[in-house]
């Protein structure tokens, strides 16, 4: 299939059909995300597969408590945090798959300047970037939706706890993951001639 095409019909999906994903399938759109490029091809990505009922259940309410803790802060009336939390729980449990996306340091160059490190993480974090969106095209590619959530950047650690994951491990994305039970109408984009500038910013020509 041309990969323009793949690239401009690829949707974020929020609803899936009650259908299990081959695992090799699954084993297919991650070994995509692992041919991402990456700075120093140092590959600081990892990735949980969530498959267990209870445990994408289990995970989706500790994020919720944590989003309505923040939600309260922020001064959310009580009605519309439980609506916001009910279906946030709803979205994650009811995914056939959950692909919880990591980050590393362990390979990334290591710098006793503080900025240069700063710079380093951030490396890190475009290369897992990078391969999310590989993950994104090839679940497309192979007749899945999925959809790629930041939720738990806000309850790292809530998140870290529950899964068993080290303390120098980040994790970073949530993806959803299955046969998708909706068809988005394809969403706005800006014009070539909005976001393009020829060797100096602001520069059309």
């Amino acid at each position: 299939m041309d990969y323009l095409k793949i690239i401009k019909e690829r949707r974020s999906i929020r609803k899936y059909l009650e259908k299990s994903i081959p695992k090799e399938t699954i084993l297919k759109v991650l070994e995509a995300a692992s041919w991402a490029p990456s700075a120093h091809n140092a590959q600081p990505w990892r990735f949980i597969i969530i498959e267990k009922t209870d445990l994408k259940r289990e995970l989706a309410e500790e994020m919720a408590n944590a989003w309505r803790r923040d939600l309260s802060k922020d001064g959310i009336p009580i009605e519309v945090q439980k609506a916001l939390v009910e279906a946030s729980i709803e979205r994650f449990t009811k995914a056939p798959l959950l692909i919880l996306a990591c980050l590393t340091m362990e390979d990334m160059d290591k710098y006793p300047d503080k900025k240069r490190q700063e710079v380093e993480h951030l490396m890190a974090v475009q290369s897992l970037a990078a391969a999310i969106e590989n993950l994104l095209l090839a679940a497309w590619s192979e007749g899945l939706g999925a959809c790629w959530f930041c939720a738990p950047l806000f309850c790292q650690d809530v998140v870290k706890g529950l899964l068993k994951i080290p303390n120098n491990v980040e994790v970073q994305a949530l993806i959803t993951l299955g046969y998708p039970d909706e068809k988005p109408n394809p969403p706005p984009r800006k014009q070539l001639s909005e976001i393009i500038y020829f060797n100096y910013w602001g520069n059309k020509e």
